[in-house]
Protein backbone atom coordinates (compact mmCIF):
# COMPACT_ATOMS: atom_id res chain seq x y z
CA UNK A 1 0.00 0.00 0.00
CA UNK A 2 1.51 3.60 -0.53
CA UNK A 3 2.18 5.39 2.54
CA UNK A 4 3.93 8.28 1.04
CA UNK A 5 4.58 10.06 -2.62
CA UNK A 6 8.37 11.24 -3.35
CA UNK A 7 8.07 14.63 -5.90
CA UNK A 8 10.71 14.68 -8.06
CA UNK A 9 11.68 18.17 -9.53
CA UNK A 10 14.00 17.27 -12.87
CA UNK A 11 15.05 18.51 -15.93
CA UNK A 12 15.83 16.22 -18.92
CA UNK A 13 18.72 17.89 -20.26
CA UNK A 14 20.21 18.54 -16.35
CA UNK A 15 23.48 16.34 -15.51
CA UNK A 16 22.92 15.91 -12.32
CA UNK A 17 19.36 14.64 -12.49
CA UNK A 18 20.91 12.37 -14.53
CA UNK A 19 23.23 11.39 -11.66
CA UNK A 20 20.61 10.97 -9.32
CA UNK A 21 18.29 8.04 -11.69
CA UNK A 22 19.63 5.43 -10.25
CA UNK A 23 18.12 6.59 -6.92
CA UNK A 24 14.82 7.52 -8.41
CA UNK A 25 14.39 3.99 -9.92
CA UNK A 26 15.24 2.17 -7.12
CA UNK A 27 12.56 4.27 -4.88
CA UNK A 28 10.25 4.23 -7.46
CA UNK A 29 10.45 0.12 -7.55
CA UNK A 30 9.20 0.51 -3.43
CA UNK A 31 5.90 -0.40 -3.36
CA UNK A 32 5.57 2.01 -0.27
CA UNK A 33 6.36 5.30 -2.37
CA UNK A 34 3.90 6.96 -4.97
CA UNK A 35 6.32 8.46 -7.64
CA UNK A 36 5.34 11.92 -9.29
CA UNK A 37 7.53 13.90 -11.81
CA UNK A 38 7.52 17.92 -12.20
CA UNK A 39 9.32 19.35 -14.91
CA UNK A 40 11.35 22.38 -14.32
CA UNK A 41 11.95 24.02 -17.75
CA UNK A 42 15.46 24.23 -16.57
CA UNK A 43 16.29 25.10 -20.45
CA UNK A 44 13.15 26.25 -22.12
CA UNK A 45 12.33 29.21 -23.63
CA UNK A 46 14.44 32.26 -23.25
CA UNK A 47 16.86 29.58 -21.78
CA UNK A 48 17.14 27.46 -24.61
CA UNK A 49 20.92 27.03 -25.59
CA UNK A 50 22.37 26.59 -28.76
CA UNK A 51 25.48 24.21 -27.94
CA UNK A 52 28.84 26.01 -28.46
CA UNK A 53 32.52 25.34 -27.36
CA UNK A 54 32.01 26.98 -23.98
CA UNK A 55 28.48 25.24 -23.00
CA UNK A 56 30.98 22.35 -24.17
CA UNK A 57 33.74 22.84 -21.42
CA UNK A 58 31.44 24.12 -18.71
CA UNK A 59 29.19 20.67 -18.75
CA UNK A 60 31.98 18.39 -19.28
CA UNK A 61 33.92 18.25 -16.29
CA UNK A 62 30.46 18.10 -14.16
CA UNK A 63 30.04 14.94 -16.54
CA UNK A 64 32.57 13.18 -16.05
CA UNK A 65 32.56 13.97 -12.23
CA UNK A 66 29.12 12.44 -12.24
CA UNK A 67 30.67 9.25 -14.10
CA UNK A 68 33.53 8.95 -11.53
CA UNK A 69 30.46 9.13 -8.59
CA UNK A 70 28.18 7.24 -10.08
CA UNK A 71 29.62 4.62 -12.81
CA UNK A 72 26.93 6.11 -15.23
CA UNK A 73 27.96 6.23 -18.93
CA UNK A 74 28.81 8.80 -21.28
CA UNK A 75 28.89 8.08 -24.79
CA UNK A 76 31.37 9.34 -27.21
CA UNK A 77 28.29 10.44 -29.62
CA UNK A 78 27.56 12.36 -26.72
CA UNK A 79 31.07 13.95 -25.68
CA UNK A 80 32.82 14.02 -29.28
CA UNK A 81 29.22 14.15 -31.16
CA UNK A 82 26.18 15.91 -29.76
CA UNK A 83 29.08 18.40 -27.71
CA UNK A 84 30.52 19.32 -30.58
CA UNK A 85 27.55 19.81 -33.27
CA UNK A 86 26.80 23.51 -33.65
CA UNK A 87 23.51 23.10 -34.97
CA UNK A 88 22.13 21.25 -32.09
CA UNK A 89 20.14 23.38 -29.31
CA UNK A 90 19.27 22.36 -25.83
CA UNK A 91 15.63 22.90 -24.99
CA UNK A 92 13.93 21.13 -22.18
CA UNK A 93 10.42 22.03 -23.43
CA UNK A 94 10.15 18.94 -26.60
CA UNK A 95 11.41 16.74 -24.15
CA UNK A 96 9.03 17.27 -20.91
CA UNK A 97 6.18 17.14 -23.37
CA UNK A 98 7.68 13.79 -24.34
CA UNK A 99 7.71 12.60 -20.87
CA UNK A 100 3.67 13.53 -20.33
CA UNK A 101 2.71 12.47 -23.35
CA UNK A 102 3.99 8.49 -22.38
CA UNK A 103 2.62 8.71 -19.07
CA UNK A 104 -0.42 9.64 -20.58
CA UNK A 105 -0.15 6.52 -22.92
CA UNK A 106 0.17 4.07 -19.78
CA UNK A 107 4.30 4.22 -20.06
CA UNK A 108 5.47 5.53 -16.07
CA UNK A 109 6.82 8.72 -16.81
CA UNK A 110 10.19 7.74 -14.97
CA UNK A 111 10.88 5.39 -17.35
CA UNK A 112 10.70 7.85 -20.13
CA UNK A 113 12.48 10.13 -18.50
CA UNK A 114 15.42 7.26 -18.33
CA UNK A 115 14.86 6.79 -21.89
CA UNK A 116 15.64 10.26 -22.51
CA UNK A 117 18.72 10.39 -20.64
CA UNK A 118 20.19 7.16 -21.74
CA UNK A 119 19.53 8.97 -25.60
CA UNK A 120 21.19 11.96 -24.53
CA UNK A 121 24.27 11.11 -22.96
CA UNK A 122 25.29 7.99 -23.98
CA UNK A 123 23.45 7.96 -27.29
CA UNK A 124 24.03 12.28 -28.34
CA UNK A 125 20.99 12.22 -29.51
CA UNK A 126 19.10 15.37 -30.01
CA UNK A 127 15.84 14.89 -27.51
CA UNK A 128 14.63 18.38 -28.54
CA UNK A 129 13.60 17.30 -32.21
CA UNK A 130 10.36 15.60 -32.54
CA UNK A 131 11.46 12.88 -34.77
CA UNK A 132 13.69 11.79 -31.85
CA UNK A 133 11.44 11.81 -29.65
CA UNK A 134 8.78 9.61 -31.98
CA UNK A 135 11.88 6.94 -32.57
CA UNK A 136 12.08 7.22 -29.00
CA UNK A 137 8.87 6.21 -28.30
CA UNK A 138 8.64 3.58 -30.85
CA UNK A 139 11.47 1.93 -28.93
CA UNK A 140 9.10 1.56 -26.07
CA UNK A 141 6.68 0.22 -27.82
CA UNK A 142 4.50 3.49 -27.43
CA UNK A 143 1.85 3.60 -31.02
CA UNK A 144 3.31 6.52 -33.27
CA UNK A 145 0.11 8.21 -34.12
CA UNK A 146 -1.10 8.13 -30.73
CA UNK A 147 2.14 9.38 -29.19
CA UNK A 148 2.57 12.42 -31.84
CA UNK A 149 -0.64 13.47 -31.03
CA UNK A 150 -0.37 13.59 -27.76
CA UNK A 151 2.73 15.16 -27.74
CA UNK A 152 1.10 18.36 -29.82
CA UNK A 153 -1.38 17.97 -27.02
CA UNK A 154 1.30 18.14 -24.06
CA UNK A 155 3.41 21.25 -26.59
CA UNK A 156 0.45 23.33 -25.85
CA UNK A 157 0.28 22.21 -22.25
CA UNK A 158 3.58 21.87 -21.37
CA UNK A 159 4.32 25.61 -19.90
CA UNK A 160 1.63 25.36 -17.74
CA UNK A 161 3.27 22.00 -15.92
CA UNK A 162 6.83 23.64 -15.51
CA UNK A 163 5.06 27.31 -14.30
CA UNK A 164 3.43 25.02 -11.64
CA UNK A 165 6.66 23.23 -10.43
CA UNK A 166 8.59 25.95 -10.27
CA UNK A 167 5.51 27.06 -8.12
CA UNK A 168 5.96 24.50 -6.27
CA UNK A 169 9.97 24.48 -5.46
CA UNK A 170 9.56 28.20 -4.65
CA UNK A 171 7.12 27.42 -2.23
CA UNK A 172 9.03 24.94 -0.89
CA UNK A 173 12.45 26.52 -0.73
CA UNK A 174 13.62 24.56 -3.52
CA UNK A 175 16.59 26.15 -5.80
CA UNK A 176 17.54 23.71 -8.49
CA UNK A 177 17.58 20.17 -10.16
CA UNK A 178 17.35 17.81 -8.93
CA UNK A 179 15.04 18.38 -5.70
CA UNK A 180 13.21 15.55 -3.75
CA UNK A 181 10.05 16.49 -1.57
CA UNK A 182 8.44 13.70 0.30
CA UNK A 183 4.94 14.12 1.07
CA UNK A 184 3.64 11.87 4.17
CA UNK A 185 0.70 11.90 6.51
CA UNK A 186 -0.49 15.79 5.52
CA UNK A 187 3.52 16.67 5.73
CA UNK A 188 6.01 18.10 3.60
CA UNK A 189 9.80 17.80 4.03
CA UNK A 190 12.72 17.82 1.35
CA UNK A 191 15.09 14.48 0.84
CA UNK A 192 18.67 15.53 0.40
CA UNK A 193 19.93 13.75 -2.33
CA UNK A 194 23.31 14.63 -2.66
CA UNK A 195 25.09 11.98 0.36
CA UNK A 196 23.48 9.31 -2.13
CA UNK A 197 24.76 9.50 -5.36
CA UNK A 198 26.07 6.20 -6.47
CA UNK A 199 24.48 4.68 -3.53
CA UNK A 200 20.97 3.63 -4.85
CA UNK A 201 20.51 0.75 -2.05
CA UNK A 202 21.60 2.79 0.68
CA UNK A 203 18.99 5.75 -0.10
CA UNK A 204 16.10 3.32 -0.26
CA UNK A 205 16.90 2.12 2.75
CA UNK A 206 17.00 5.51 4.26
CA UNK A 207 14.31 6.36 2.50
CA UNK A 208 12.21 3.41 3.96
CA UNK A 209 13.66 3.90 7.50
CA UNK A 210 12.17 7.91 7.51
CA UNK A 211 8.69 6.31 6.35
CA UNK A 212 8.57 4.14 9.09
CA UNK A 213 9.53 6.98 11.56
CA UNK A 214 6.80 8.71 13.50
CA UNK A 215 7.32 11.62 10.97
CA UNK A 216 8.61 14.11 13.40
CA UNK A 217 12.20 14.95 13.87
CA UNK A 218 12.94 13.58 9.68
CA UNK A 219 16.13 11.65 9.58
CA UNK A 220 16.59 13.30 5.68
CA UNK A 221 15.62 16.72 5.81
CA UNK A 222 18.20 18.34 4.29
CA UNK A 223 19.78 21.96 4.14
CA UNK A 224 19.04 24.82 1.63
CA UNK A 225 22.06 23.91 -0.46
CA UNK A 226 20.14 20.71 -0.91
CA UNK A 227 20.41 21.06 -4.57
CA UNK A 228 24.12 21.91 -4.18
CA UNK A 229 26.61 18.57 -5.97
CA UNK A 230 28.80 17.42 -2.83
CA UNK A 231 32.05 18.77 -2.75
CA UNK A 232 35.05 16.35 -3.94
Amino acid sequence: MVKATLHYFYDPLCGWCYAASPLLQAAAAQPQLSLQLHGGGMMSGVNRQSVTPALRDYVMPHDQRIAKMTGLSFGEAYFEGLLRDSSAVFDSTPPTAAILAAEQLGLPALEMLSVLQRAHYQRGLQIAKPEVLQQLAGEVGLPAAEFAAELERQLDKVAAHTADSRLRMQQAGLSGFPSLLLEQNGQWQRVDISPWLGQPQAFVAALLGELAASGEDAALLCTPESCTPPQA
